[in-house]
């Protein structure tokens, strides 16, 4: 663990460590095995969440370090949800959808609701996070993203999104500076493909003709 742990090279004057930077990077290709809706992205996910737990563990950050056994716990949900194979699309990929209003509230809910419990846990005990409300906002989006994706929604791409817009600074701020730059390549990979699911549910939600070939 002490490799993992120390430091690979310094990048414009923040010091990259090596459990920050692989932990990343099989984050980064789990989520474009997700864009493929490939079944691959939940083994990856599960295999980041790993040695990310890892790093922040060491670092005393305890709401990203239980984020990454939450990351396991929903990872190992999302492969056998995909791999029931009551989610497949007449092509045999995994069908992608938007969620209902109803389902939206009760993401939107459940983020709200769990952001305010974590954070007050935090709060409470300071020595569990450093970054008390900050830390809290990802740990529960990502579960709630995470979620979304292993029920085929669109939505699980808005709340990368939003997950990233904290999450960048936060990295850069606790020095884990390789996590705040792949957060902004995670960027870019989730607007590819939000749009990517977005063209899928809407070509899956429209009626084929009668006579037509499926």
């Amino acid at each position: 663990m002490n490799w993992l742990n120390s430091e690979a090279f310094s990048l414009f004057g923040q010091h990259i460590k090596w459990s920050d930077m692989i932990g990343n990077v099989i984050g980064l290709i789990g989520l474009a095995f997700g864009w493929r809706r490939s079944l691959w992205t939940w083994p990856a996910q599960f295999l980041s969440g790993l040695i990310l737990f890892a790093a922040f563990a060491t670092a005393h950050l305890a709401g990203s370090a239980g984020k990454q056994i939450v990351v396991m716990l929903v990872a190992t949900y999302g492969f056998w949800q995909w791999n029931r194979g009551r989610q497949q699309a007449q092509d045999g990929s995994i069908a992608v959808r938007f969620a209902t209003w109803r389902e939206r509230g009760a993401l939107a809910g459940a983020a709200a609701v769990g952001t305010l419990a974590v954070g007050g846990l935090f709060t409470a005990f300071p020595t569990l996070s450093w970054d008390p409300w900050p830390d809290a906002y990802i740990f529960v989006g990502t579960i709630v993203a995470m979620y979304a994706q292993a029920r085929g929604m669109v939505e699980f791409w808005f709340a990368w999104l939003l997950v990233d817009l904290v999450g960048v600074p936060l990295n850069f701020a606790n020095g884990f500076a390789f996590s705040g730059f792949v957060y902004i390549i995670y960027g870019a990979l989730v607007l590819w493909g939000m749009r990517d699911w977005w063209l899928r549910s809407r070509a899956a939600a429209q009626p084929t003709l009668e006579g037509a070939p499926a």
